[in-house]
């Protein structure tokens, strides 16, 4: 089975929670809103450490530096063939040096011209209630994990 990880970024502002969720690049995913929405995640390379994955998949899908802090949150099965495993952090830091990398892809379609697309094509914070309409719906369930861990953690 493949196994995915990432790790999802929160913060707080005036008492409510905002995570911050990447929005899919590439032709396919342009002009969609709901649904276009992920968490920075990618495979786990054979032999890698799922943790260490998790920050190299932020670190190419957002250029974004997180600290040590991390936490597990949860691992799902997202797919016939592919289990998510997600992580958790506080981030109040900059996001306008957003970089994603590339992928490569013929378009249009049987054109036989390739053309290089970032992986993500913007982030942004959304409060909790909004990031569960527009994260991609297979991971909605980390969105709602999290959302408990907070809760738990403050009362």
């Amino acid at each position: 089975m493949k196994r995915s990880a990432g790790i999802l970024l929160y913060k707080k502002e005036r008492e409510q929670y905002f995570v911050l969720l990447a929005h899919f690049g590439g032709p396919y995913w342009e002009g969609c809103d709901q649904g276009a929405w992920s968490v920075q995640k990618g495979i786990v390379e054979e032999g890698e450490n799922v943790l260490a994955a998790a920050k190299r998949e932020v670190a190419e899908e957002t250029n974004l530096q997180i600290g040590n802090d991390i936490h597990f949150l949860a691992a799902k099965k997202v797919a016939k063939k592919k289990l998510a495993i997600m992580f958790y952090t506080y981030y109040d830091g900059d996001i306008s040096s957003f970089k994603s990398n590339t992928f490569q892809l013929e378009w249009p379609k049987n054109s036989k011209k390739f053309v290089d697309f970032p992986e993500m094509d913007k982030v942004q914070w959304f409060s909790l209630d909004d990031a569960k309409d527009y994260i991609h719906p297979t991971q909605r369930f980390f969105i709602e994990r999290l959302e408990g861990k907070l809760r738990d953690s403050h009362s």
